[in-house]
This record gives structure tokens, sequence and C-alpha cells, in this order.
């Protein structure tokens, strides 16, 4: 399980590289935290998951100043969503999921979106640093 898990982990520092143009542009006051997250949805949810992402998990995120880095769909992982998030540090990162847990919006969102019960069965975050020789910091 760690072997898969660090696997994607160097698949995404891949892409990454090329990906995230747009949060560069913006200056930092301190270094800049990722954190790649990993839901698990229940069996035949993923859809569900994915379009609460697509429709309004995303825009709630930007409000509250998560950056998307990416998403993934993997192919040999069933009902798996996993992406990344830039935060401008790990305390912002806290802050920043304060927020949006507590965001009238999402809440409404997550509520709608689990009419016909809960979606997501396991969620899991990691936070990374770039490393020195990252083309993305």
């Amino acid at each position: 399980m760690l072997r898969r898990k660090l696997s994607w982990m160097l698949l995404f520092a891949a892409v990454l590289g090329s990906s995230c143009v747009a949060g560069a542009a913006t200056a930092q006051t301190s270094p800049r935290v990722f954190e790649l997250r990993t839901y698990t949805s229940h069996d035949g949810r993923l859809n569900d998951v994915v379009n609460r992402f697509r429709d309004h998990t995303m825009r709630i995120f930007e409000k509250h100043g998560m950056i998307s880095i990416g998403y993934w769909v993997p192919k040999e992982t069933p009902n798996t969503l996993i992406y990344i998030l830039a935060h401008p540090s790990r305390e912002a990162a806290t802050k920043n999921w304060d927020a949006f847990r507590n965001d009238p919006e999402w809440k409404t969102a997550r509520t709608a979106s689990e009419a016909n019960g809960p979606i997501v069965l396991k969620t899991q975050s990691v936070f990374m640093d770039p490393t020195s020789f990252s083309s993305i910091k």
C-alpha cells in the first residue's frame, strides 16, 4: 500500500512540473505546501464525487485560498479520486480547511450530493514540500 502511494506521488511530481504555472504567478511570503488527497468513494458513487468536485468543490476551494493543481481518476484503483492542492503554508492549509468546512455553500452542496447516502468512504491527506530541485515551488 505504501509502495503504491509512493509511486503515485512520484507520478504526480512529474505531472506537477507542467501543471502549476497559474499558481506560481502569485508572490509567496512563506514556502508553499502541497497536499495530496485521495478520496475513496462508496461502490458506484465515484461519479457523484467527481460531479460534486466539478460543480461545487473546486470553486469553493478557490474562494478559500486553496489552489487546485490537478485531479486524477486512477485506472487501476476503482472508486478513487486523487488530487493535489497548494496552500501558502501548512498554517494556511489549516485555516483554509476550517473556512471550507464551515462554508454554507459547501454544506449545501455536500448535503445535496448525499441525498441518496454518503458518497465518500475514506479520505487520505499527505502534505508535501517541494525539493530544492523541483520545478514547482
